[in-house]
C-alpha cells in the first residue's frame, strides 16, 4: 500500500471498538487517522460533517476515505457538501440504510435521506449477504447509483467487531485493488 496516501478510516455509530477491522488497520497502517466525533451514541450529521471535514482538512496530500455502516452516509453527504481535490478515493464497507427504519435505529434518522449521487472519485462499496443494517439488494443499489463497485463477501453480518476479521485480509486487498485503481487513473 502507497505510503503517501492517509487512510480516513470513519466509524460510524457507537465507534469501531479495540476488536473491529478498522481498529486492527488502525494499528497495522502508519499511513492512517481516524476521525474522531464527540457523541459516537448520538450522531448529529452537522456535527459529524463538521468533524469529517476538518479531518480532511488537516492532511496534507491525497486521502482514501475508509468508511463504515453510518459513516458511508457520512461521506455521501460531504461530497454533497463539500470538495477537495485531495479525496482520492473511497472504500464504503456495509452502508447502514439509515432511510429504513427496519434496517437502523433512531438515533440515525437525522442522516436521511442517503444522498443519491454519483461521486466524483473512485469507490467500492463493500457489503455481506446478511447485514442486518442494509439489504444486500440496497447495497448493490447504492453502489450503482453512486458509480462504485460493488463486493459482496459472503456471510459476514455487519462486517465489524462482531464478525471476528481481526486484520480483515480480504478487506486490505480490496483497499488495495482501490488504490492501484485510483493510482492507475480509472
Amino acid at each position: 500500500m502507497k505510503s503517501t496516501v492517509t487512510l480516513l478510516i470513519i466509524p460510524g455509530l457507537n465507534d469501531s471498538g479495540s476488536e473491529h477491522w478498522q481498529s486492527y488497520w488502525l494499528r497495522r497502517f502508519n499511513n492512517s487517522k481516524k476521525v474522531i466525533q464527540k457523541d459516537w451514541d448520538k450522531p448529529i450529521l452537522k456535527d459529524w460533517l463538521h468533524n469529517l471535514n476538518e479531518a480532511i482538512c488537516e492532511v496534507r496530500g491525497p486521502v482514501v476515505l475508509v468508511a463504515h455502516s453510518l459513516a458511508v452516509s457520512l461521506v455521501l453527504h460531504w461530497v454533497k457538501k463539500y470538495h477537495t481535490k485531495n479525496v482520492m478515493g473511497a472504500m464504503l464497507v456495509s452502508a447502514s440504510d439509515v432511510d429504513s427504519p427496519i434496517h437502523t435505529p433512531e438515533e440515525t434518522r437525522n442522516f436521511m435521506p442517503m444522498p443519491l449521487i454519483p461521486l466524483p472519485f473512485p469507490s467500492v462499496v463493500v457489503s455481506s449477504e446478511d447485514d442486518s443494517f442494509v439489504s444486500v439488494s440496497r447495497a448493490r443499489e447504492f453502489a450503482k447509483i453512486w458509480g462504485s463497485d460493488f463486493i459482496s463477501i459472503g456471510y459476514k453480518g455487519h462486517i465489524n467487531a462482531a464478525s471476528n476479521l481481526q486484520y480483515w485480509e480480504e478487506g486490505i486487498e480490496i483497499l488495495n485493488n482501490l488504490l492501484q485503481r485510483i493510482e492507475n487513473g480509472n
